[in-house]
């Protein structure tokens, strides 16, 4: 009997999880192999948090994966496919005096926790100018949408008469660097309205209890430094013996095939792969996310079948960029052509978060049709 596993938030197989990060959801056709099949009380298809598996190793040349039970019992699943779609990281250099003890992070969903609780403990602390100032380091779309948001936030929680000022930090001499010149008048705008005060052209050298230093020499004194700058694919990529790029992403063939390793795909944030013919490649994004994930799921299974793989194309790409409680703007194409912004671009944000990327009901019907939705239709 073949066996299928999909480890991270897009199974192979059966289950998606709602978590992102190294956890594994045993699938069906692994637990009818009698492969380390969950407990009666964690049935295969609900997600549990609490039956959550955590995936350490990958034996790409044994073709099995270790595995660590929310008991910390460690268990051997076997495999003849695998997805890995464990996601990724934000990056933290570690070059960088005070970064790992100072500064907060919003990437993964403990990370925005801790930044919630800090904000509200702000209130707590004596009118400072610490206190009431806020540092985002980065300029793509992470730090964009916490700076902008950092504002009427910050009042919230000190009060009207609190002198709230939010510093945007960008070693590029332009905001959202990443995109073309289109959108940032809009950009620019909306940071000006919300308070948002823009250091280009410096970086971060060090941080401290009390602030940041800027490589030009500046400080900036504030308790809350937000790190927002470049992503790391997850460590688990690391034990697959293929080629990686830079952020760890693991190389692979139209079917999203590990060309080293036949019998892993690679989907979302661990798989780089060609969107088109024309040079573009998926990146760290929801909207590649999940036609990556359910291409890779369709293959894997298509192929433990003996039936045509579908190569992954997405030929199509937006972004729809929250700019604080009243502003975003949404652009189509790899040229940045504006397509919305103002109450119109909030709107198809909010549609966006809530349906479009939102994981399907935990069933299998709902589940199938998510997937299929994905593989098949464009933005």
């Amino acid at each position: 009997m073949t066996r299928g596993v999909g480890l991270g938030p897009v199974s192979s197989t059966s289950s998606r999880s709602r978590e992102t990060g190294p956890r594994a959801m045993y699938s069906a056709t692994a637990s009818s192999a009698g492969r380390s099949a969950p407990s009666s009380s964690c049935p295969t298809w609900t997600w549990n948090p609490e039956c959550a598996h955590r995936v350490d190793v990958i034996d790409a040349a044994g073709q099995s994966a270790e595995i660590v039970g929310p008991d910390g019992t460690r268990r051997t699943l076997r495999y003849d496919r695998l997805v890995l779609a464990a996601g990724s990281q934000g990056f933290k250099p570690d070059n960088i005096p005070g970064l790992a003890r100072y500064a907060f992070a919003v990437d993964q969903l403990e990370d925005a926790i801790h930044l919630d609780r800090h904000l509200s403990s702000l209130a707590k602390r004596p009118p400072s100018a610490a206190r009431d100032k806020a540092v985002v380091a980065g300029g793509g779309f992470t730090a964009i949408e916490v700076a902008t948001e950092l504002p009427s936030r910050l009042r919230a929680v000190l009060g009207p008469e609190a002198n709230v000022r939010v510093f945007i930090v960008e070693r590029n001499d332009a905001i959202a660097p990443a995109m073309s010149p289109n959108p940032r008048p809009l950009i620019d705008q909306a940071l000006r309205e919300e308070g948002v005060e823009a250091r280009l052209g410096v970086g971060v050298a060090s941080l401290s209890e009390s602030g940041v230093t800027l490589s030009d020499g500046q400080s900036i004194e504030s308790l809350t430094v937000v790190w927002a700058v470049g992503m790391r694919a997850s460590p688990l990529t690391a034990q697959v013996p293929a080629e990686r790029d830079r952020t760890g992403r693991l190389v692979v063939d139209p079917n999203l095939r590990v060309a080293a390793v036949p019998t892993i795909f690679a989907a979302g944030d661990t798989a780089l792969a060609a969107t088109d013919d024309l040079g573009h490649k998926a990146l760290m994004s929801c909207q590649h996310a999940n036609r990556l994930g359910a291409a890779a799921g369709f293959n894997a299974a298509a192929d433990l079948l003996g039936v045509p793989l579908e190569p992954y194309r997405q030929k199509n790409y937006v972004t729809c960029l929250d700019l604080g409680p009243s502003h975003a703007v949404f652009t189509r194409g790899w040229d940045s052509q504006v397509e919305l912004s103002g109450e119109k671009a909030k709107a198809r944000k909010k549609e966006i978060n809530t349906q479009w990327i939102y994981p399907p009901k935990a069933n299998r019907a709902d589940a199938f049709k998510a997937a299929e939705w994905a593989r098949l239709v464009d933005y």
